[in-house]
């Protein structure tokens, strides 16, 4: 990803490049209208992964804690791919899912919407 400075005084390697990861990548994953996690986490995964895998296990115990997970069904998710719609292949790999590097997915889960539906 390049960088786009300002002024002559932005300069350093980037370190979070691909090849920096041992095989691995980079994925942010967010769950949307559940403002207990105030962010996408940042996760390092296998290209090679399963989107099941991803979201059973991985999905799964990122977001346990919350009151609402319980009530998840990720088949019935929205899901988002940087910002756009998309429909996963649960038996196909995270990259054949179009999710590369530094991706971005959330998810809504209709009917849920935070702590007592106050989107916390």
């Amino acid at each position: 990803m390049p960088v786009i400075a300002l002024n002559e005084g932005y300069t350093g390697e980037i370190r979070d490049r691909e090849e920096n990861f041992h095989g691995k990548q980079l994925l942010f994953v967010g769950w949307e209208d559940h403002l207990m996690f105030c962010a996408p986490h940042c996760i390092p995964v296998e290209p090679s992964m399963s989107f099941r895998v991803l979201a059973t296990e991985v999905i799964a115990a990122m977001y346990a804690v919350h009151p609402d997970w319980k009530k998840v069904d990720l088949r019935q998710a929205e899901w988002f791919r940087s910002g756009d719609a998309f429909t996963p292949d649960f038996d196909k790999t995270l990259r054949e899912n179009g999710l590369g590097h530094k991706a971005v997915i959330r998810f809504r889960t209709p009917g849920l919407t935070g702590i007592g539906g106050s989107c916390s």
